[in-house]
């Protein structure tokens, strides 16, 4: 597995705590697939904006099925999320 350098919320300066803050969960915990992005915090942003749309978008298939469509895919890939 590869290993990518990410900035702490200690480290992170005023624009990346702010998208942590923005894209954490209640209990303030960021996905690690958006923490990757934390040396260049817009494309933090637009991989979270292409995740959304993808997801929630105007789209033929329902939430439930692009869910499932993800796990699938994560599951044939050997991914733990």
């Amino acid at each position: 597995m590869a290993h990518i350098r990410y900035a702490s919320p200690a480290e992170a300066g005023s624009e990346l705590a702010e998208l942590y803050a923005r894209y954490a969960d209640r209990a303030g915990n960021l996905d690690n697939i958006l923490r990757i992005h934390s040396l260049n915090p817009p494309s933090l942003e637009h991989h979270y904006d292409l995740y959304r749309h993808l997801m929630a978008g105007p789209s033929p298939l329902s939430r439930q099925q692009r869910e499932m469509i993800a796990v699938a895919v994560s599951a044939e890939n050997d991914c733990f999320y």
